[in-house]
């Protein structure tokens, strides 16, 4: 049977007869039974101006377009404010009128109080009336097709994910318990949900109360309590399923109670850190804001978060038309009240960002256009430095010449020693935002940060295009390390440096531990419920062109300096730059890719850039690309 709902028409006659009630309930505590009929006209005459005036300021707050089975303390709130309100204006009525001699004989004043009190527990009891009936509905499972679900985590998200479950009869999910290690909250219940134990027992319980699926709901829980978790409910043969991490929710787009498998970004999670969000809000709230490459995976998250953010208006600027397209239809569903300006262009072209400035003057620029495919860029040298360097260096130059007040780039572990093009064309991009940094003295920075899980071409999704196609798995090199972070996390920090940046700074993100790749893929082969080297074998393929084993964040020997955030750091300015004419530099590597001399461009980012060793790296053939 489906839960019922009260129709609000139904509401409103109610509350028209509570009114009434109220009234006469006031005027009866307050007078002797003997009094009453000389009192009875007033009594009449408050009744019709009670109903004038509290219908239509319930209208007002809207207590005529909620669903009541499903009110909280925020309507709580939202009932005293209405009911206070209209208690108060025909309060202010009857005194008028008394004043003026309209109210004969007279009425007792402190009934206009006692109204107020009555009202409020009238008005707000039958709503919660009504919730409380339509939790007392809440359909049974279906018979022998219901199962055991135990909830990791009895806080805020647990209850909430509990209330969810009780509420949604279609997934025959009862929850049976929780598991939490907070002593004090040990054989507690949560809305009839009992803590059961501490996540240690999870094992245990799993058998005892013959659990069919386990939630963690925990949005801050670090990857290590996850995996632990998630191995257990493997080797019981159980799914399991988490809500959204942390820095998922700041980012906006999911919600606590949206629910979903575990995967590798959740294994990797790290602990949150104290996050300011006032700082981000502060820095964007009623700016203009334009991000180039807002179609990418970092650019789009950008923009997810920059919308949260409350901006004037937001320039959604990229080369790709579909993926353009596609970040307009996301965030106009999210972000209707928005204004979105999607713009196709090539960061190439000086001219067309010439107009693009011109017409939309932005006052914040997120920079993250870039092409980033290690091994493809080996085998096109021109196009990486034309996009990388030139087009970085056309959308500098066009934000100081229309006063943009910050600007941050976007780059790379990969820019630090780059042995690829890749990674020297990103550290000559930073090198060029510095410049302007220090020659213009404007908020010009650049947050450096390594790999970010699950991104356009990154190794995730092609190792679980492996995993569908039954493997191998391929794995350049078994000791192969990378740095990793979630797309939210990441992106999430940049606006946290943008907010704190001066100019001239290179900000690096705290990445947490390398991970072993090989590790990695291994955690996804179990997440799809297979054994590595039984159901899907690991084959190594050796290191790409302009690969390294291991990554780094900056140059050895170059000191960090903390921040307000513990995890952002800012690079002595100095030691960062190297002394040269960089805009020599970028018009002799221009005439190179003139006449498509990628050996030519190669050797003279090698002189270039610090620890650069490009020409030590191998040309690339076609099959060592992927």
């Amino acid at each position: 049977m489906r839960r019922q709902h009260v129709r609000n028409r139904f509401v409103l006659i109610g509350d028209i007869a509570l009114i009434i009630v109220s009234v006469l309930g006031s005027f009866a505590l307050r007078l002797d039974v003997v009094e009453l009929p000389f009192y009875f006209p007033a009594a009449l005459l408050m009744i019709v101006v009670a109903l004038v005036i509290k219908i239509p300021v319930y209208f007002f707050f809207g207590l005529y377009r909620r669903l009541w089975a499903y009110a909280s303390t925020g309507e709580l709130r939202l009932i005293t404010t209405a009911v206070t309100t209209a208690s108060v204006l025909t309060s202010g009525v009857m005194a008028v009128l008394y004043v003026t001699g309209n109210v004969y004989p007279g009425m007792p004043r402190s009934a206009l109080g006692i109204d107020w009190l009555i009202s409020l527990v009238l008005i707000g009891g039958s709503r919660f009336a009504l919730r409380i009936l339509a939790e007392q509905s809440v359909p049974v499972h279906a018979h022998g097709k219901s199962k055991n679900v135990l909830i990791i985590g009895a806080g805020d998200a647990g209850a909430l994910i509990v209330r969810e479950l009780q509420k949604t009869s279609q997934l025959n999910l009862i929850p049976v318990g929780f598991l939490d290690d907070d002593p004090a909250k040990q054989n507690h219940t949560i809305h009839g949900v009992k803590v059961i134990g501490a996540i240690t027992d999870l094992a245990s319980v799993i058998d005892i109360h013959r659990i069919s699926e386990v939630v963690i709901a925990i949005p801050s829980a670090p990857g290590w309590l996850v995996r632990m978790v998630n191995d257990v409910c493997r080797l019981k043969g159980i799914p399991s399923r988490a809500v959204p991490g942390m820095y998922e929710l700041i980012g906006g787009k999911v919600s606590v109670n949206r629910l979903r498998e575990v995967d590798i970004t959740d294994l990797l999670r790290r602990e949150p850190v104290r996050v300011n969000d006032e700082a981000v809000g502060a820095a964007l709230d009623g700016k203009r804001v334009l991000v180039t490459g807002a179609g990418g995976s970092i650019g789009r998250e950008l923009c997810r978060q920059i919308a949260r953010r409350n901006p004037a208006g937001l320039v959604l600027l990229g080369h790709g038309e579909n993926s353009i397209f596609e970040t307009l239809l996301e965030l106009g569903q999210d972000y209707p009240e928005h204004l979105l300006s999607p713009v196709i262009a090539d960061v190439r072209n000086a001219e067309r960002l010439t107009h693009i400035f011109q017409e939309h003057q932005p006052q914040i620029v997120f920079h993250a256009a870039a092409h980033k495919h290690v091994p493809l860029m080996e085998a096109n040298v021109v196009e990486a430095f034309t996009n990388n360097v030139l087009g970085t260096r056309n959308v500098v130059q066009t934000a100081l010449d229309h006063n943009v007040e910050r600007f941050v780039l976007i780059s790379t572990d990969k820019a630090v020693r780059p042995s690829s093009i890749y990674g020297a064309t990103k550290r000559l991009a930073e090198m060029i935002v510095l410049d302007a940094a220090r020659a213009s003295k404007r908020a010009f920075t650049v947050v450096r940060f390594g790999n970010v899980l699950g991104s356009r071409g990154s190794i995730i999704p092609k190792f679980k295009q492996q995993i569908a196609n039954g493997g191998p798995v391929t794995i350049t090199h078994p000791d192969m390390y990378r740095f990793f972070m979630t797309i939210p996390e990441a992106v999430y920090l940049v606006l946290q440096a943008a907010s704190m940046e001066r100019g001239g700074e290179t900000f690096v993100l705290n990445m947490g531990e390398p991970v072993r790749i090989l590790d990695l893929a291994e955690d996804l082969i179990r997440l799809s419920g297979l054994e590595p080297n039984r159901d899907i074998k690991i084959a190594f393929t050796g290191i790409r062109p302009g690969e390294k084993l291991t990554e780094e964040l900056w140059d050895e020997g170059t000191p960090l300096a903390k921040t307000l955030h513990p995890d952002i750091f800012r690079l002595e300015a100095d030691a960062s730059f190297p002394s040269l004419n960089l805009t020599q530099a970028i018009n002799s590597l221009t005439a190179l890719s003139h006449s498509a001399d990628s050996d030519g461009i190669a050797a003279l980012l090698d002189e270039l850039i610090p620890g650069s060793s490009i020409r030590e790296t191998p040309h690339p053939d076609i099959t060592s690309i992927i």
